[in-house]
């Protein structure tokens, strides 16, 4: 969770100068830049990250420590997950239960249509014996008018004809049945397929839960506060570890309604540290606040502070930051300058000078 900005300064190119290199940088710092500068006191800031659970649990493993550095994607730190394990055999049996289910079901329906087929064929043969009934007893009506067969003849013959009418009927009822219990046969398909997709999600959401129970690294950075401490149970969200990303790193700095309305996004910046006052970063204007608000409080004198100032931001260069990654620091302010004319050169004081 990325929950605002940290200050930082990139304390770790002290290296180079040293005290030598801040007398000589005093000596000719000018005393009023040109028209064509501007500048502004400020802090380096880099984006501050929490590192924390998903879910509620107790804390198995912290592998990180203050002031380590890491990468995208390590693991900084792992939830007991003994819970969720007996939870995903609890939902893969659930899965085999229901995937049993299934083939259950679909036996069923194939034996339903096995014996609608059966049930088809039982019509089609009393279908035909009713027929012969039928014509039977047309026969015997007829010989009954020449006198040729008795009436009881003919009673036995419009009787055999009835039952095997009522014979075709019950047969096309088992039919009709059998397609009943095919329907129902293939609710029960469905219900057991619902049931499988239900316990593979299950089971996918629980694996994602283990996964996420490894507290991975958003970003490239350096871990600042080790908040908690294994063995402790948190609530969701509850905060681990907290981290500062190293790889956008700026200055936020103000300038007077004057000169903020000079610069564009883009413009040059060369940011001078208190820490490292012979050193000179080179920056990129990335922000121009376009709403003025009262100087900050790190404005001094009171002529300034009844000015109305423009929040500025100047981004350093990210290939810069790579190479010197590790010497990153929190800790102490500087200065921005910003120039304001692109066809006027930097003062030699201000040139950019940078371990190699």
């Amino acid at each position: 969770m990325i929950r605002g900005r940290w200050l930082l300064v990139l304390g770790g190119l002290l290296v180079a100068g040293g005290g030598a290199g801040f007398a000589v940088w005093q000596a000719s710092r000018p005393t009023q830049l040109p028209d064509s500068f501007a500048r502004g006191n400020g802090r380096i800031e880099a984006v501050e990250i929490d590192v924390a659970t998903k879910a509620a649990g107790r804390i198995d493993q912290v592998l990180k420590d203050e002031g380590d550095f890491v990468v995208r994607g390590q693991v900084l730190a792992r939830m007991d997950t003994d819970v969720l394990t007996a939870q995903l055999r609890g939902a893969q049996a659930d899965l085999r239960k229901a995937t049993r289910a299934v083939e259950t079901a679909e036996s069923t329906v194939l034996q339903r249509r096995s014996e609608r087929t059966a049930a088809e064929a039982v019509v089609v043969q009393r279908s035909a014996e009713r027929e012969d009934t039928r014509r039977h007893r047309r026969r015997q009506e007829q010989l009954f008018v020449s006198g040729a067969v008795s009436a009881q003849d003919l009673d036995d013959a419009r009787a055999s004809f009835y039952g095997a009418d009522a014979v075709v009927a019950a047969a096309q009822a088992t039919v009709a049945a059998s397609r009943a219990a095919i329907s129902t046969a293939g609710s029960l398909v469905i219900e057991a397929e619902s049931s499988v997709t239900a316990a593979q999600a299950r089971i996918e959401a629980i694996r994602a839960d283990i996964t996420d129970s490894q507290l991975k690294a958003p970003r490239d950075g350096r871990v600042q506060y080790r908040v908690a401490q294994p063995g402790e149970v948190l609530s969701a969200g509850g905060k681990v570890l907290n981290m500062v990303d190293l790889s956008d790193v700026s200055m936020t700095f103000f300038l007077p309604t004057d000169q903020a309305g000079r610069v564009r996004l883009g413009s040059e910046v060369h940011l001078v540290l208190d820490a490292a006052p012979q050193l000179v970063i080179p920056a990129q204007v990335s922000f121009v606040a376009d709403v003025a608000q009262f100087t900050p409080k790190t404005v001094e004198t009171a002529i300034e502070r009844q000015k109305l100032m423009f929040r500025i931001k100047a981004r350093i260069d990210s290939a810069l930051l790579k190479r010197h990654i590790r010497s990153v620091k929190t800790g102490l302010p500087g200065m921005a300058y910003v120039r304001l004319d692109p066809r006027v050169p930097w003062p030699a004081n201000l040139t950019v000078k940078v371990p190699g």
